[in-house]
């Protein structure tokens, strides 16, 4: 593999899909490492876990979707799960870029909407997916279901017929107000979501966080291919486990 510096890639990366476009409570960028660092191994992750890092070949550089650090560390004492993961980064000289709300916007919604449930997007925003359909609410479920490989839906059904959706992956209630459809769906939907959802007649389908975006690998990769095949570069798929458990 070739030996490149991080600002080769990160120039890359920051053309696909600019770094500024991100959410200003975001943390998406160059976290840990230096610009003028080099890298003999490249591996994308939705996220780091403790059991990936360790496996992780040193001088490596990792691109993630979620950013491993949201807010200023005040002290480094390695009982965080932040603070771990960083202790074994910098002891095996990795470095790690994240790409959140950035490709959120450019690529990766429009891709699961599109390439993973088969919808054709009828127009979008910054984040949020709409989509014309005609499914049952119990056809929606099962499709859903299946395509996401989901177990155990949580969803709030006002209406029986569906025919517009709004779909956002990752964590979207904060969004509600924008929502004009018969049935949202996004993850991390919680209690009193639900329970305004259901004061507006909106239907709620929970695609769940992880389920819902762990096709960032799979889409970086391909937003990659020229510039692998260029630098002959091979990137490493991995999978940062769901820390979720169903049963």
């Amino acid at each position: 593999m070739a030996n490149l510096k991080i600002s080769e890639i990160y120039d890359y990366l920051n053309t696909i899909s600019p770094f500024e476009l991100q959410e200003k409570w975001d943390n998406s960028g160059l976290l840990v490492g230096n610009m003028e660092d080099s890298f003999e191994n490249l591996y994308l992750s939705m996220d780091l876990d403790l059991e990936l890092v360790q496996v992780l070949k040193p001088n490596s550089l990792v691109i993630t979707h979620h950013p491993l650090i949201f807010t200023g560390l005040k002290r480094l004492n390695y009982d965080t799960y932040s603070s771990k993961i960083l202790k074994e980064l910098i002891k095996k000289d990795i470095s790690l870029i994240s790409m959140h709300t950035n490709i959120d916007k450019t690529h990766l919604n429009r891709f699961v909407v599109e390439e993973i449930l088969n919808f054709k997007i009828k127009n979008q925003n910054e984040f949020i997916a709409n989509v014309e359909v005609d499914f049952s609410f119990e056809e929606l479920l099962n499709y859903l279901s299946k395509k996401l490989n989901l177990k155990n839906i949580k969803y709030v059904k006002t209406k029986e017929d569906i025919k517009t959706l709004a779909i956002c992956t990752g964590s979207a209630m904060s969004l509600i107000d924008e929502v004009e459809a018969d049935c949202f769906i996004t993850g991390d939907i919680k209690y009193h979501d639900a329970m305004e959802a259901r004061a507006r007649g909106l239907s709620l389908i929970d695609i769940r966080h992880y389920e819902s975006e762990n096709h960032f690998n799979i889409l970086l990769e391909k937003l990659l291919e020229e510039y692998l095949k260029k630098n002959k570069l091979k990137a490493i798929i991995t999978a940062s486990k769901n820390p979720f458990e169903f049963f």
